[in-house]
């Protein structure tokens, strides 16, 4: 039996609980907030034996194996390093860090620890996205010259999602001072790993964000929103590939749309995952000259958690590590210092 804590019992560590209980062989034990009673209505809501509200004593305390950390972006790094310093095994929540020094201290931290560490692009549940990036590895499309990516969101101009002028846990995702670093920082992790993970580190960047009024004075009670909604990226990777990366909370009609296109010399590569998780398109061989795209399914793949699980059995530690966040996170800072000084960044 591997007996799981989560550390931060806000709107997504619910996702965690369900996640893991579905995991055969595995038990959430404890959990932990920093506001007591958040911590004890998580518990009885979950109905999980026993709840803390500091993370030293629970570390001290409960019969642990590993921590599911689903603390606010801020506190991802002295949390992540506590954990790892008591033996524990870790999956953090994305991002990693809020800047490249702690995601790296983060993933220096996990190399010497040598404990199984994870950080939750979810997105790697992905089917499609596992199936492409296989296929630019196996050189199936050639060279690679081109993409295109993006992450559409709608809930600033829709109640799809709920009503964000009234509801703290999407305020606090347009406020810096309540530790945002906007769309960039919450779902451009996502959008990034989607591009690395079949083709790599990043060699430079040019990026612009933008932040739109939104209230009187634009601010809703102690919420100053000024955390950026868009970012637009020209990039250029190391493989030699070249592409546009762009990002939204503005995009009227989409739910919560990624998108990736690859071309590469021999062939191209598409994925909505709007659509689906497990089907994407291609366009190779034959079919290139005739500019045809044909329907792909790839089979299932593990979540994070299901992966984090195997690999404290294994002891082999699956992909996205926290060294991979740490590559995401430089990648993040690089935008934006080239938006504040108007220039392409080297990674």
């Amino acid at each position: 039996m591997i007996k799981i804590a989560i550390v931060g019992a806000g709107r997504m560590a619910g996702g965690h609980v369900t996640s893991f209980r579905k995991i055969r062989g595995c038990r959430v034990v404890a959990c932990c907030d920093l506001v007591p009673e958040r911590a004890r209505d998580f518990a009885a809501r979950h109905a999980i034996p026993a709840a803390f509200n500091d993370l030293d004593e629970m570390l001290a305390r409960a019969d642990l194996d590993a921590v599911s950390n689903v603390t606010n972006d801020p506190a991802h790094c002295v949390t992540s390093l506590k954990i790892m310093a008591a033996g524990k095994h870790v999956l953090c929540e994305k991002p990693l860090a809020t800047g490249y020094p702690d995601a790296k201290r983060m993933a220096d931290a996990a190399r010497r620890a040598g404990v199984i560490n994870m950080v939750n692009f979810s997105y790697r549940r992905s089917a499609a996205l596992n199936r492409i990036s296989r296929l630019v590895a196996d050189g199936r499309l050639g060279r690679i010259m081109h993409f295109e990516a993006s992450y559409l969101q709608s809930w600033l101009t829709s109640d799809y999602w709920g009503a964000w002028r009234s509801t703290p846990s999407w305020l606090w995702r347009l406020s810096s001072k309540h530790g945002s670093n906007g769309v960039l920082g919450d779902v451009g992790v996502h959008i990034l790993d989607l591009v690395m993970f079949p083709l790599g580190n990043l060699r430079q960047v040019t990026c612009r964000l933008a932040t739109f009024d939104k209230a009187k004075n634009n601010r809703v009670g102690e919420y100053r929103l000024d955390a950026n909604d868009s970012a637009m990226m020209i990039a250029e990777m190391e493989c030699g590939a070249c592409g546009v990366i762009h990002a939204s909370r503005w995009a009227t009609g989409h739910k919560n749309s990624l998108k990736l296109e690859i071309h590469g010399e021999k062939g191209a590569v598409a994925l909505d995952l709007d659509q689906s998780f497990d089907t994407y398109r291609v366009c190779i061989g034959k079919d290139v000259n005739q500019v045809a795209w044909r329907e792909q399914h790839a089979p299932k793949v593990l979540n994070n958690q299901e992966a984090f699980i195997q690999s404290i059995r294994t002891g082999v530690n699956a992909q996205p590590d926290f060294a991979a966040g740490a590559r995401v996170q430089k990648v993040l800072d690089a935008c934006f210092e080239s938006d504040a000084r108007g220039r392409t960044v080297k990674i």
